[in-house]
């Protein structure tokens, strides 16, 4: 209240504000918490997942007690612990077409807290129609970025500067890529940032894309952004438009389902090239090449007895060095998928008689059904 620019006029506006935030993970967890010690009025969360422990290390208002409650139930308690006067919306469903504008109507800003495009799509063409600024953050690994979108009288969209979606295999999770959990507490803070200037009318209202690298020098980097784009089919002028949101299908817009790896390294396929976890293990008395073709970083985690790493990248850029006609080769990796690719690179260069195989489900069906002592992560 003793800050030039805010004062009690602008601790009002907090108090008398509401945010929505989509996503109670590592983004929304330091967004929340720092929208909620502010002082804004009313917070929304809407997620409709569950706390797991693998959640801790960057969703920082859930604990090991919480594990199994709902993101938006657990980030409710921790928040209403902050501030007692605030008031939550708990939203335990998932954000879709069909319920979308009625569940952001009711607040002022947006906050895209999520970690996939159909989503990101849904809300950007959201805050078009209900008239409302987005703000968006993303992170990944040791990097993130964060823009507001549809903010002033032309401020572009999501759709303005990504009008066409990346494929679904060359987008990966957090789970799947890893991410460094103080990296999504930057950018989730400067989400709540954000919402806070806008609210209290310190923004500038230029869009600007930041980018940001834990490993860069300097680690900032803004971008500025040109105003929205008349051929814009959410935001623009053009007579081309996006539709009514309620039938638009934003699954099959990005591409279709995120692919599950998980069960793709399960499909059995061709019987003389594949086997189960525990026919490999039966085989393992024979003494034959073991290759663990994941990356040296989670080789380093844990491996099988008498294995060898050799990458992917390196063993399809070079197969001739790794085949064997002498000794069976079964080929490892963490779920079933790169083995596939090297166990076939390795095929193509070997002789008739040679085996390959590679392990249907990867390392985790070795702990499902051999070794359940054997680390998963």
């Amino acid at each position: 209240m003793i800050l030039d620019g805010i004062g009690l006029p602008g601790q009002l506006k907090l108090q008398s504000s509401s945010v929505v935030v989509v996503g109670a993970g590592g983004l929304g967890c330091p967004a929340l918490q720092y929208l909620a010690a502010a002082g804004v009025g009313r917070i929304g969360i809407i997620d409709h997942d569950v706390v797991e422990l693998s959640n801790l290390q960057r969703q920082i208002l859930h604990d090991e007690s919480k594990l199994g409650l709902s993101k938006a139930e657990s980030a409710s308690r921790a928040l209403k612990q902050i501030n007692s006067r605030l008031t939550v919306d708990v939203i335990s469903e998932a954000l879709v077409p069909e319920n979308a504008l009625e569940l952001l109507a009711p607040y002022d800003i947006i906050l895209d807290c999520t970690d996939n495009a159909p989503t990101r799509y849904l809300l950007s063409d959201s805050a078009v129609t209900l008239g409302k600024p987005l703000v968006s953050g993303a992170a990944q690994k040791f990097e993130g970025q964060l823009t507001t979108y549809n903010l002033g009288a032309d401020g572009p969209c999501y759709r303005c500067l990504f009008p066409s979606p990346p494929s679904p295999d060359l987008v990966g999770s957090c789970e799947e890529t890893g991410i460094l959990g103080a990296v999504t507490g930057i950018i989730g803070n400067m989400q709540a940032l954000e919402a806070i200037k806008i609210i209290v009318g310190l923004h500038d209202k230029k869009p600007s894309l930041l980018l940001f690298s834990a490993l860069g020098t300097p680690p900032f980097r803004s971008i500025k952004l040109r105003s929205r784009k008349p051929t814009c089919p959410a935001c623009g002028t053009s007579d081309q438009k996006v539709g009514e949101i309620r039938s638009l299908d934003y699954v099959q817009f990005c591409g279709g389902p995120r692919p599950d790896w998980e069960s793709r390294g399960l499909v059995r396929g061709d019987a003389s090239h594949r086997v189960s976890a525990t026919d490999f293990q039966k085989a393992l008395e024979t003494s034959p090449i073991i290759l663990d073709v994941r990356p040296p970083v989670e080789f380093g985690i844990c491996s099988l007895p008498n294995s060898t790493n050799v990458p992917l990248r390196d063993l399809v850029a070079n197969p001739h060095a790794y085949a064997s006609a002498e000794r069976e080769i079964y080929v490892v990796c963490r779920l079933g998928n790169d083995s596939q690719i090297a166990a076939q690179s390795l095929r193509e260069v070997s002789g008739p008689d040679a085996t390959v195989k590679d392990v249907v489900g990867g390392l985790k069906a070795w702990t499902r059904h051999v070794d359940p002592t054997f680390p998963v992560y």
